[in-house]
């Protein structure tokens, strides 16, 4: 038994990471999606990072955004 202690502990340790890793990729693609519709959220995303975006330059990052849409694979 004194071997399985360490190894278990390790195995859930290096699937959690690898779990989360995806779940994070996930829901990173789901909001990049969202905000490809939804002006309101890349605006309210540039004013976090300190940044005020007119018509011109919003319509500009929503085209950006379109056409970084990664390949699924």
């Amino acid at each position: 038994m004194g071997v399985w202690s360490y190894i278990i502990p390790i195995v859930t340790l290096i699937v959690g990471a690898v779990g989360g890793f995806f779940g994070g990729v996930f829901y990173l693609r789901r909001q990049l999606e969202r905000m490809q519709s939804d002006p309101e959220m890349i605006q309210k995303m540039a004013k976090q990072m300190g940044y005020n975006l007119n018509k011109q330059q919003m319509q500009r990052a929503q085209h950006m955004m379109k056409n970084q849409k990664a390949p699924r694979r």
